[in-house]
């Protein structure tokens, strides 16, 4: 379960953000994660509220924004959506590397990434919310 790695570099990434901006509560954090990456957003948000505890992020709610997947193919200079298997044991439809129109192999240039995206948060000095990235 990757879910548990990933929650856990977030909560770094974000602790260290509350650290240096001298943040009381992180109230929301948004993440951009991408289809071709195959992180379970519902085990990733079940991840980070177990490891939020006694931190301040505590409470705060995970905002997950699909990014779709987009490939290139080198051989006849499509650029799209994927080529899909539909056919895959799973909850649904799996991208595959494969070129939708000339079969040949693509890369994936969109989509394939876990990123934080903003951080909402109450600051020590007047807590009020004010918004980051």
């Amino acid at each position: 379960m990757h879910e548990l790695s990933i929650a856990s570099a977030i909560l770094e990434s974000v602790l260290d953000f509350a650290a240096e901006h001298s943040v009381a509560k992180v109230l929301a954090v948004k993440l951009a994660i991408g289809e071709a990456s195959h992180v379970e957003a519902e085990q990733l948000g079940f991840c980070y509220q177990a490891i939020a505890e006694g931190t301040p992020l505590e409470g705060s709610t995970l905002e997950i924004e699909a990014v779709e997947t987009i490939v290139k193919c080198n051989r006849c200079s499509y650029r799209g959506r994927p080529k899909y298997w539909e056919d895959a044991l799973s909850a649904g439809p799996i991208p595959t590397l494969q070129c939708p129109d000339c079969g040949a192999t693509v890369e994936v240039v969109a989509g394939n990434d876990c990123s934080i995206r903003a951080v909402r948060f109450a600051a020590e000095s007047d807590g009020v919310a004010i918004p980051a990235t």
